[in-house]
C-alpha cells in the first residue's frame, strides 16, 4: 500500500491526536497517555515559521507525524531537531522511513539544514536502526533522561551531519 507524505492541516488535528493516544507512540515519545484534542490543535493550528509538520498517510489514514524544529539563535540556525510517531498498528511497514526521509530532504535540501539532532530511547531499537540506516549517529546517552511507565529511561542523543 503506497505511503503519501503531505503537510498538516487543520482537518487532520482528531487523527494525529488519536496517533499518539496509541500505547507504542505516546510509550516512545515525551507524549502522555490521553491526549486531548485541545492540546494538539495548540499545538498544530499556527505554526511558527521555523516548524514544520509532515505526516504519512496510507489508504487515507493518518498512519504517522513527524515535527522538525529550526534553530532560531543566529549561531545554531543550521540545526533542527525532530521528533516523529507512527501508529501502533502500522509499524514495521516503511512509515517511519518515508517520514524521515522525507524531512531529512525538507531539511537539507530546502531549508538549508547541515545537522539534524534527535532523542530515542535507548531500548527503542527498532527507531535507532532506522536512524543509523538514514545516517544518524550515536552522539551520547543521557542517563535518566524521562520518566516512562513509573522508571526513569536512557536515551541516545543522535545526529545526523550533511556531508
Amino acid at each position: 500500500m503506497p505511503i503519501t507524505i503531505r503537510h498538516v492541516e487543520k482537518e487532520d488535528i482528531p487523527a494525529i491526536r488519536d496517533l499518539f493516544a496509541g500505547r507504542n507512540a505516546y510509550s516512545g515519545t515525551l507524549q502522555l497517555p490521553h491526549p486531548s484534542i485541545e492540546l494538539w490543535e495548540r499545538r498544530l493550528e499556527n505554526l511558527p515559521s521555523n516548524v514544520y509538520s509532515l505526516l504519512a498517510e496510507m489508504d487515507g489514514r493518518v498512519v504517522g507525524q513527524a515535527g522538525m524544529v529550526v534553530e532560531q539563535n543566529p549561531r545554531r540556525r543550521h540545526v533542527a531537531s525532530l521528533g516523529m510517531a507512527v501508529h501502533d498498528d502500522h509499524q514495521g511497514k516503511g512509515v517511519g522511513s518515508a517520514l524521515l526521509s522525507e524531512l531529512i530532504d525538507l531539511a537539507e535540501n530546502w531549508v538549508g539544514i547541515t545537522r539534524i539532532e534527535l532523542t530515542v530511547y535507548t531500548d527503542n531499537a527498532r527507531a535507532v536502526s532506522l536512524y543509523e540506516k538514514l545516517g544518524f549517529v550515536i552522539e551520547g546517552t543521557a542517563r535518566n533522561y524521562a520518566l516512562r511507565n513509573g522508571e526513569y529511561v536512557d536515551v541516545y542523543h543522535m545526529a545526523r551531519l550533511r556531508v
